[in-house]
This record gives C-alpha cells, structure tokens and sequence, in this order.
C-alpha cells in the first residue's frame, strides 16, 4: 500500500484546519485554539488498485474531534465524495488514525466539527484539476 497525499498537512496545517472548520461550524470558531494534527506521517493509504490504474481523486471528510483530540468513528462521513468507491473508504479509513491536540476554548479542551481535506495524486498521474504547479515550463 502506497501513501495518499494529504493536504491538511502539508504547508500550514492549523491555518488549512482552521479555515475548515471556521466554513463549518460556528463552535470551532469560538474555540481560543483549533485542533492541530499530530501525526507525523500520513495515516491515508493509496488502495493498491487505484494505484495501479493511476487513478486520482480528492475526498472531503466531515469529522468531529472530541475533548481528547481523536474523531469520533461514527460522526466522521464523506462530505464530498472522490466518486471513487475506493479512495472514499481509504480517506475513512486513514481518519481513524488521525490524532490531534484538541481545540481549547478559555483553556479547557474542546470538541469541533471540521472538513478534512483528503488527496490522493499519483506521480505518474496526469495534472489533477485545480492543483497548482510545482515547476512551471521554461
């Protein structure tokens, strides 16, 4: 199994978590503190098949992180699906594996609700729609 992209960690994740969230539930917003992911590497694995096929996709997880920085398995939920069967499961999958120091709100910890971005991109896979460029042709 390959490792899946993943664009709430890569570059500014509490900034990226934080517009997330501030787009999808006023109680995160009034948190003094948003979530922050903890792990280090990529919980989300590229399915083996969609791999081998070179196919792409991008999934919006809706996920609530409790009081102790772990979602909550039966509110996390597809907000918008890849419209690949497979990554959608992988994103949900992975997300178990999420970990993160909690909101806080006056100081005490703070359960929010938030979008999670997920992306899988294959290096051999042509430009996805809406990624930006790396390098630019000369």
């Amino acid at each position: 199994m390959l490792l899946a992209a993943l664009s709430a960690c890569v570059g500014e994740p509490a900034r990226s978590i934080r517009q997330s969230a501030e787009a999808l539930v006023p109680s995160a917003v009034a948190a003094d503190e948003l979530p922050e992911m903890l792990n280090e590497g990529s919980p989300f694995y590229y399915p083996e098949s969609a791999w081998n096929q070179r196919i792409q996709g991008n999934v919006m997880l809706r996920l609530h992180v409790d009081a102790s920085g772990r979602p909550v398995r039966d509110s996390t939920t597809v907000s918008r699906t890849s419209g690949v069967p497979a990554l959608d499961s992988a994103a949900l999958a992975g997300s178990l594996k999420l970990r993160f120091r909690p909101a806080r709100r006056n100081g005490s910890p703070l359960g929010v609700s938030l979008l999670f971005p997920v992306h899988f991109r294959h290096p051999d896979g042509p430009p996805f729609p809406g990624d930006t460029l790396r390098d630019r042709p000369s």
